[in-house]
């Protein structure tokens, strides 16, 4: 079982930084493909941020691109989200997760447009709120 723990979030004016860090513990050598989502309180489903797979490969949703950078130190468990130029759009809570299962995990890789889908992850943090003021 792997836990995580996301933390880093805040409220910033438009157009701020900020850097997301999430902590993984337990059983780390399951992790296959990690992940960024982010839900608002009017939202059904957590939207897809950014992904990345133990070789580096990233995948981001066309909303933050060439704004957020996604990364890991898989040396120290942490993955990392930088959010540039931020927006009052992105004000969101920000979850960080992880897919472990082998089918989820290999259909991912096969298949790109899955990467940014929740239910493909099986463990979850608890969150980090990101507040963006115009």
């Amino acid at each position: 079982q792997v836990q995580l723990a996301e933390s880093g979030g805040g409220s910033v004016d438009s157009g701020g930084s900020l850097t997301l860090s999430c902590v993984a513990s337990g059983k780390t050598d399951r992790r296959y493909r990690m992940g960024w989502f982010r839900q608002t309180p009017s939202a059904t489903e957590r939207e897809g941020v950014a992904t990345i797979n133990t070789e580096g490969s990233t995948t981001y949703a066309d909303s933050v691109k060439g704004r957020f950078t996604i990364s890991q130190d898989i040396a120290k468990n942490t993955l990392y989200l930088e959010l540039n130029s931020l927006k009052p759009d992105d004000s969101a809570m920000y979850y960080c997760a992880a897919a472990t299962a082998p089918g989820p995990v290999g259909a991912m890789e096969v298949f790109p447009a899955l990467r940014l889908k929740g239910e493909k992850y099986d463990t979850w943090g608890q969150g980090t709120q990101v507040t963006v003021s115009s």
